[in-house]
């Protein structure tokens, strides 16, 4: 017996410890599956974004129509493109309305979102009903949202007229600049809330009921319970919506080219980065300048996209430890798990070494067996 004991923790070494040449299989066998598997992705990203980006870099050094070559029908001008952009009073314009947008739609839109979501994920008759509806209207085009509100907000449309049966009088909602951006607003949160709704829906039914049954018992009433358990668990979601809300409010374009058309969004002030760029783009023949424009819309873009994952999202994917102690953790982490994979079979030989001793030491002794 005692050597079948000592025999048993050599086995069980043996399997624990694999060959070098078997684990390098392995990872090369994992990078292949992994590469197969990137490389459409991979293709469909180089192909649909990195190459557009440098093409469109690249027209933009050029005062072109469109058709033919660059180099051969258009007239080659440098940075001056990106220099009339930067100066263009009416970008400057239409980058503060963007920017004024993406604000607006967290500052309206958030809060809207999660009081709806705290009142749908109650249990009441007609809760499904209600989850579609206010859903509904993130899934219709925005060429029938922008259609249909267009002709309702018109100074003579169906708005005015229901505001005239109750002696009110109406405003021009589209034209005049003091109520456009409202009216704007106004549209893409009826048209985007949903969205966020269903999110804050999904976050709040992840969070663990126990955690709500013990706030009850200690007399925590029902606001109490949302400010201290459902707000803060909520935090990764609120933050996941922010980041897409703001990238596209950054992208908007449909509804307002739909209903203020290429030239009133400018006087009206509701024109943004996009419409700018098809109307002083392709609308006008330069594709060159719209192609810069493009560009320009693009490292706004990618610079808030980027700092606003560096300091807000980043804590949800890694915590709050950044830069070198960051990278000390991870040394730590890697030497931590070396050692452990190292260790784990004399770990495991010395507790079924001790177990087997321990049994044989609580054994009974017959009479035969001393004998």
């Amino acid at each position: 017996m005692s050597a079948a004991i000592a025999g048993h923790p050599t086995e069980i070494t043996q399997i624990a410890k694999k060959p070098k040449s078997q684990r390098s299989s392995d990872s090369m066998r994992k990078g292949i599956e992994i590469l197969i598997l990137s490389v459409p992705a991979l293709v469909m990203f180089l192909g649909f974004v990195v190459l557009p980006v440098i093409m469109a870099a690249y027209y933009g050094f050029f005062k072109w129509k469109g058709y033919g070559k660059p180099s051969v029908n258009g007239t080659f001008v440098g940075l001056d493109n990106y220099k009339i952009i930067l100066t263009d009073p009416n970008f400057q314009q239409a980058l503060g309305h963007t920017l004024l947008i993406a604000v607006l739609s967290l500052v309206i839109q958030g809060p809207l979102a999660i009081l709806f979501a705290l009142l749908l994920n109650q249990k009441f008759k007609g809760r499904g009903i209600i989850r579609t509806l206010i859903f509904v209207p993130y899934v219709v085009s925005e060429v029938i949202v922008g259609t249909g509100w267009g002709l309702m907000l018109q100074s003579t449309g169906a708005v005015n007229a229901v505001l005239a049966k109750v002696g009110i009088t109406g405003v021009d909602w589209i034209a005049d600049p003091k109520a456009a951006i409202w009216t704007l607003m106004f549209i893409i949160s009826w048209k985007y809330i949903g969205f966020a709704v269903i999110l804050m829906i999904a976050g709040m039914q992840s969070i663990p009921e126990e955690l709500y049954e013990a706030a009850r018992v200690d007399g925590a009433s029902f606001w109490q319970m949302q400010w201290r358990i459902t707000l803060p668990l909520l935090g990764s979601t609120v933050r996941i919506w922010a980041f897409l809300s703001l990238i596209g409010s950054l992208q908007l374009f449909d509804l307002v080219y739909i209903i203020w058309g290429q030239y009133v969004a400018s006087t009206a002030g509701t024109s943004t980065m996009a419409t700018y760029m098809v109307r002083e783009g392709r609308l006008a023949g330069n594709y060159g300048y719209g192609n810069a424009v493009a560009v320009v819309i693009f490292v706004i873009s990618l610079v808030i996209a980027l700092t606003y994952q560096h300091f807000v999202l980043n804590r949800d994917l890694e915590g709050a430890i950044t830069g070198p102690e960051k990278k000390r953790n991870r040394k730590h982490k890697v030497s931590n798990k070396r050692a452990h994979a190292r260790s784990a079979a004399a770990n495991v030989s010395a507790s079924q070494a001790k177990s087997s001793e321990a049994s044989l030491a609580t054994a009974p002794i017959h009479e035969g067996e001393v004998a």
